[in-house]
């Protein structure tokens, strides 16, 4: 399988590169749940589908639960979950409030990475090993089965 790309033409009026074209991700698909998720797994391994799905929810509050302490959250084999903050620019540090200049907070994810001397000593990341790409036709739509 492959990731399926659109293309797309920079029209913006003060780019640079205005005119040229680019590819774009598109998930044409059904988005995959935790019951989904679940369900492979199970199927996959000797744990119930039941029990996975209670090991996913509590994986979710613990998750929050340290973010919002400020931990990093490192699951191995799969990379690094963190907090990071938007913010507007104070004058001075003594001028600076949280109330006043944090805009906004977003969860920042890094796969977990590899160093390959094979790959000419590049870090590779786990998520994106032999990754292919094509184009979607026009128009296309997929509709997959759900099961009950």
């Amino acid at each position: 399988m492959a990731i399926k790309y659109r293309l797309y033409q920079d029209n913006r009026a003060e780019s640079k590169n205005r005119g040229k074209w680019y590819a774009r991700a598109i998930y044409p698909k059904t988005p995959k749940t935790t019951s989904d998720l679940a369900q492979m797994i199970q199927d996959n391994v000797s744990v119930k589908k039941s029990d996975v799905i209670a090991v996913l929810d509590e994986l979710v509050n613990v998750m929050k639960l340290w973010l919002q302490e400020s931990y990093r959250v490192k699951l191995d084999g799969f990379g690094s979950f963190k907090v990071g903050l938007a913010t507007k620019p104070a004058d001075t540090a003594k001028d600076f409030s949280a109330a006043k200049h944090v805009v906004g907070s977003r969860v920042n994810f890094q796969p977990e990475t590899h160093w390959s001397a094979a790959s000419g000593g590049h870090h590779r990341r786990v998520f994106l090993d032999d990754l292919q790409v094509e184009e979607t036709p026009a128009n296309a739509v997929v509709k997959e089965e759900t099961n009950p």
